[in-house]
C-alpha cells in the first residue's frame, strides 16, 4: 500500500511510543452530579491523555469522534489553526495510532476535516486502521447559504471520515419519515396499509436479454398468461424468480388496465421504519454551523466557541455507530458537544480538552445537561437531566529519565490507578490507608511512599514479616503491589498473595 511521507514523519510514527506515561489525577471540585457515572472530562494535551487512558481503557471505546484543527491557514479565538502540512501530519498520526488502541474490535472512528487536509488524512488513516477498514466518507452541509465574501467557491461542506477498527463493526439503521399518503391501500385480510411496486423491473438491467431465466408466465385471476412485456411492448423481465412468485403470492396484487394484466407488490407500511444512512447529510437532518453556535451560546454567551458541531450532527453519528452504554470518546472536545449529546443519549463519554475552555465551556455545559437543560436535542430525546462526570487533570511523567518511579507521584492517584487496572471499576476509597479495597473476594493493597508511616524498607514500602501484620485484615486472597518483597514464595502462596513490584507492575499495565 502506498504511504504518505513528510519531512518529520520517521520522529512522529515513533511519537506516541516517546511520549511519558502521566497518571490521570481527579479534581472533585471540578466534578459534577453523580461522580461514578462513568464519565469523564480530562484537561491536558490529548496525546498524553490517550497515553493515560491505556491501562483503563485499550479496546473498550464503542465510538470514537474528533474534530481536530482544520489547518485552514486562518487563526480561531481558541486553537491556533494556522499549522503548516508537516507540523499537522505530525500532530494526527500519533494521536490516531493511540485512538485505534482504544478501540474495541467491533467499534469505530470518526474524523471531521475539510478539503484542506482531508485527502491527506484519508492516506495517514488507510496506513493506521487499514484501507480494509474504510467505512465511507459522509459529506455535511455546514451551511445552508453562500458566503458573499467568499473568494471562488463558497464552502458549504465538511467530510466525515468513518473507519472501523475490524469488519465486527456494524452500521445501524436510522428511522425513517414515510408519509401516509404513499400508503393508500388497505389490506382488510392482515389489517394494514400498503403501495404497490410493480413486479416487472423497471429501469436498468429490466430487459429479457438481460435476464433470460426471469422472462416467465404467470396466471392471471381468468387464467390469462401475463408475460413482463413493457407497455411500448419491449419484453422485459420479472423482478422475482418463478419459485419466490409461487411462495408470495398473498403479497401480488393483479389489476387490469387498458386490457391487460399489470401485477404488482404489496409493500406494507412499516411499525417503525428505518433505512441504511446515506453518505449525503443535509442541513436539515443533521444541523448547521449557525444552529451550532446558537446551541453553545446558552451556556456562554460572552466568549461563543469558535467552531462547534450542532448536536444533531453527534446524534446521527451515535445513532449509526452506538448503543445506550457505549463508550464514547473525544480527545478534541471543544465546546463540549461530543459529551453533551452522549450524555442525553445514554452513552457513557470520555472527553479531552487541553485549554481554559475545557473550564469555561465544557464544565458548564455537562453541569448544564446534568441539570436537565433543553437545547440541543433534549426533547428529541426526552432528555430530564440526571448523571454525572469526574473531571481530571494530568498529573507529572510516572518515570523519570533514568526509568524509575518520579518521586512527585502521590500515594492516592497510584492507588485508583492500580485499583482500576486491577478491577476496571474507578476507585471510591479515600486511599489514606494501604488497603484499597476488596473486589471479588480479593483484597488490594498498596505499600508506596511510606503510607505506614515509616519510610524504611522494612518500615512500608518493602513487603516484610513486620509489615504483612500491620496490614489490615483480609479474609481470603489478597494482591500486595510493593517497591520490593522479602517474603518467601513459599509464604506468599501459604497466605494466599500475589505480589506485584512497582514501577514494573505500573509499566506492564
Amino acid at each position: 500500500m502506498p504511504l504518505l511521507h513528510w519531512l518529520t514523519r520517521d520522529a512522529d510514527i515513533h511519537a506516541a511510543t516517546r511520549t511519558p506515561y502521566r497518571l490521570l489525577e481527579e479534581v472533585p471540585g471540578q466534578s459534577h452530579g453523580d461522580r461514578d457515572a462513568g464519565n469523564m472530562l480530562i484537561q491536558g494535551d490529548n496525546l498524553d491523555a490517550l497515553k493515560a487512558l491505556l491501562p483503563y481503557y485499550a479496546g473498550k471505546v464503542k465510538c470514537i469522534f474528533i474534530d481536530p484543527p482544520y489547518n485552514t491557514r486562518s487563526a480561531f479565538e481558541h486553537y491556533d489553526d494556522n499549522l503548516e502540512h508537516t507540523q499537522w501530519l505530525a500532530l494526527m498520526y500519533p494521536r490516531l495510532e493511540l485512538l485505534r488502541q482504544l478501540l474495541v474490535e467491533d467499534g469505530s472512528i470518526w474524523v471531521t476535516i475539510d478539503d484542506n487536509e482531508a485527502h491527506y488524512l484519508k492516506v495517514i488513516m488507510d496506513e493506521v486502521f487499514g484501507r480494509k477498514n474504510f467505512v465511507a466518507n459522509a459529506i455535511w452541509q455546514k451551511a445552508y447559504s453562500e458566503r458573499m465574501d467568499a473568494t471562488g467557491f463558497s464552502s458549504s461542506h465538511d467530510h466525515i471520515l468513518c473507519y472501523q477498527k475490524t469488519p465486527l463493526f456494524q452500521v445501524k439503521r436510522i428511522s425513517k419519515e414515510v408519509s401516509g399518503a404513499q400508503f393508500g391501500f388497505f389490506d382488510e385480510s392482515v389489517q394494514k396499509h400498503y403501495r404497490r411496486r410493480s413486479l416487472r423491473k423497471e429501469g436498468s438491467e429490466s430487459l429479457r436479454s438481460d435476464r433470460p431465466s426471469m422472462w416467465y408466465p404467470i396466471d392471471a385471476p381468468d387464467g390469462t398468461k401475463v408475460f413482463p412485456v413493457k407497455p411500448n411492448g419491449v419484453e422485459g423481465r420479472w423482478r422475482w424468480k418463478k419459485e419466490n412468485v409461487l411462495l408470495g403470492t398473498a403479497l401480488l396484487e393483479f389489476v387490469r388496465r387498458d386490457d391487460r394484466w399489470e401485477i404488482y407488490v404489496k409493500q406494507y407500511v412499516e411499525e417503525d421504519p428505518t433505512r441504511p444512512p446515506a453518505t449525503i447529510w443535509l442541513h436539515d437532518d443533521v444541523g448547521h454551523n449557525h444552529e451550532a453556535k446558537e446551541e453553545v451560546k446558552a451556556f456562554n454567551r460572552s466568549d461563543v466557541f469558535g467552531t462547534p458541531k450542532p448536536e444533531r450532527l453527534m446524534q446521527r453519528i451515535l445513532t449509526v455507530a452506538t448503543s445506550p452504554g457505549d463508550l464514547v470518546l473525544d480527545s478534541f472536545l471543544g465546546s463540549g458537544t461530543t459529551a453533551a449529546v452522549a450524555h442525553k443519549m445514554g452513552r457513557r463519554y470520555i472527553g479531552i480538552e487541553m485549554g481554559d475552555h475545557a473550564m469555561t465551556h465544557c464544565v458548564p455545559r455537562l453541569q448544564r445537561v446534568i441539570e436537565g437543560e433543553q437545547g440541543g436535542i433534549s426533547e428529541a430525546v426526552g432528555w430530564q437531566g440526571g448523571g454525572g462526570f469526574r473531571f481530571y487533570r494530568l498529573g507529572v511523567p510516572v518515570f523519570d529519565e533514568s526509568g524509575h518511579l518520579s518521586p512527585s507521584i502521590r500515594f492516592a492517584p497510584l492507588a485508583a490507578h492500580l485499583w482500576f487496572v486491577s478491577t476496571g471499576i474507578p476507585y471510591k476509597g479515600r486511599a489514606t490507608s494501604p488497603f484499597l479495597g476488596a473486589h471479588e473476594g480479593v483484597g488490594y493493597f498498596l505499600l508506596y511512599n511510606g503510607i505506614l508511616g515509616d519510610k524504611r524498607p522494612e518500615g512500608g514500602n518493602v513487603l516484610t514479616g513486620k509489615v504483612l501484620a500491620s496490614l489490615p485484615l483480609h479474609e481470603g486472597a489478597k494482591v500486595i503491589f510493593g517497591e520490593g518483597c522479602r517474603l518467601s514464595a513459599e509464604r506468599l502462596q501459604a497466605d494466599g498473595i500475589t505480589f506485584r513490584q512497582i514501577p514494573y507492575e505500573i509499566k506492564a499495565r
